[in-house]
């Protein structure tokens, strides 16, 4: 089957199942300058990429991998995530997608040639990191992805475990789910088709000897009519299983959301599944607090922030 073909049919699945203005829409706040990231190695994806400098002592990386039809920079500025970088002083790479790959500039987490290990978009983001990493020495390196973004990022934690302190996952897919268009449509429309152990199953054959992974955050909307919710759940406790957990989550419940826990042997979390009632698909935001976000498309008004909470999660600020 012609990859260029499933592309253009998967992305126009993607287009009928959202209803959101794909018009871009512009901030009021002063954008936050980045710099080009031109010399990284490899790219069999064909990305590019842009970052900001670490600003202080503080050395950590943040990653951020944009949904389908969206610009990553302004992505990472509307969520506030470059504002609280700027006043946290942590580094950012924000690698992008192109329209010659994807027509609506998803990447491609369904698709063999690039979610494979050292293959296609996840060399060339892996080499996007590596570079950073050795520039900035950073210890510390952190992955949010959203949409698109977010099942790419599942694929990423999977295949380069050791690479990454901690993720998050939004309006994501757990990996392996898709291998394919067919597949990819169902995940998206229907969960997962194998059970969490299935998939726990899928990821030790890929990792038999890795016994650490990193800390995970996973993010759904209940009314979310593109990525089936059940998605999250099923790679929360993917995640948890991976990590060795056993006992049942913790669940408190807030105002509009609910937050489940899953706590490690020295009763930290390990995993948490953010659920944000009656909302739909995308990134979390709450522009009346300070660095919350701005709404915008896949930038949802909510009680919660979703880039805060995660850099709370993490430990990062």
């Amino acid at each position: 089957m012609n990859k260029k073909w499933v592309l253009t049919v998967l992305t126009v699945v993607l287009s009928f199942y959202s209803n959101a203005n794909l018009a871009q829409q512009k901030t009021d706040s002063q954008p936050i300058k980045t710099k080009a990231l031109t010399h990284f190695g490899a790219n069999p994806g064909e990305l590019t990429a842009s970052y900001y400098p670490p600003q202080s002592n503080n050395r950590a990386l943040v990653v951020l991998l944009h949904g389908c039809v969206q610009e990553g920079e302004q992505l990472a500025q509307q969520s506030g995530l470059l504002a609280l970088a700027q006043q946290q002083g942590f580094g950012v790479l924000i690698p992008q997608q192109a329209l010659t790959n994807n027509i609506k500039r998803c990447f491609n987490w369904y698709s063999d040639d690039d979610y494979r290990q050292d293959s296609g978009e996840s060399l060339s983001i892996k080499n996007m990191i590596s570079t950073l990493a050795q520039q900035f020495t950073s210890d510390k390196t952190y992955l949010i992805g959203l949409s698109a973004g977010g099942a790419m990022a599942a694929s990423l934690l999977v295949n380069y475990p050791d690479m990454f302190t901690a993720g998050a996952v939004v309006s994501g897919i757990p990996f392996p789910c898709a291998d394919g268009l067919i597949t990819a449509i169902s995940c998206m429309r229907n969960g997962p088709s194998q059970t969490s152990q299935e998939l726990v199953a899928l990821v030790n054959q890929l990792q038999p000897k890795q016994h650490n992974w990193p800390r995970l955050s996973v993010w759904t909307g209940t009314s979310d009519a593109i990525v089936q919710p059940d998605n999250a759940k099923a790679l929360a406790q993917q995640w948890a299983t991976l990590s060795n957990i056993n006992s049942p989550a913790t669940v408190q419940n807030h105002q509009g959301y609910s937050v489940s826990a899953w706590q490690n042997e020295q009763q930290q979390t390990q995993v948490e599944l953010i659920t944000l009632n009656d909302l739909g698909h995308g990134i979390m935001v709450n522009p009346r607090e300070k660095n919350g976000g701005e709404v915008a498309d896949y930038l949802l008004a909510a009680p919660v922030s979703t880039v805060k909470h995660v850099l709370d999660f993490w430990q990062l600020n």
